[in-house]
């Protein structure tokens, strides 16, 4: 659910058929822009990290070009935030809660591992298919630390 500002923002435009805010008239660069800002995330399997520079590089240097840009390089941004939260936090909790249950709560210490990656692949291609399209996208499950 977008947050006050992005409501705001985004009410000025008009709804497409599946029900998203989207931009008419955008450029097909500006498009692109935003897609590769998702597409981002796929710099963690070249080098662990990368993925949160490449969104910041493109919404830093891009966003004063087109408003469609700094709204979806803010939203990958704080995505790969939120990721990088979720694949400290979650395991540390599921231990804990592992040694509450003397271990037998670390039966969910791997499936919780991979939730973070499943969301990153699943959040990326849905994100990326709004921005090509040139609709205005929120992730699911995403701290908004930048706004």
């Amino acid at each position: 659910m977008p947050h006050a500002g992005q409501e705001q923002q985004t009410a000025e435009y008009p709804i497409n058929e599946n029900g998203r805010a989207y931009a008419p008239g955008l450029a097909d660069d500006e498009k692109s822009w935003a897609m590769f800002a998702h597409l981002g995330l796929l710099g963690h399997a070249i080098l662990p990290g990368i993925s949160i520079g490449i969104p910041i590089v493109i919404w830093l240097s891009k966003r004063a070009d087109s408003d469609f840009i700094d709204d979806h390089g803010r939203e990958a941004v704080n995505f790969q935030i939120t990721l990088f939260l979720y694949s400290v936090v979650l395991p540390v909790v599921v231990g804990l809660f592992g040694i509450l249950t003397c271990g037998i709560g670390l039966l969910l210490l791997i499936p919780v591992a991979f939730l973070p990656y499943v969301l990153g692949i699943v959040g990326m291609i849905m994100a990326s298919v709004a921005a090509n399209r040139g609709e205005f996208f929120r992730y699911p499950m995403t701290f908004r630390f930048i706004k």
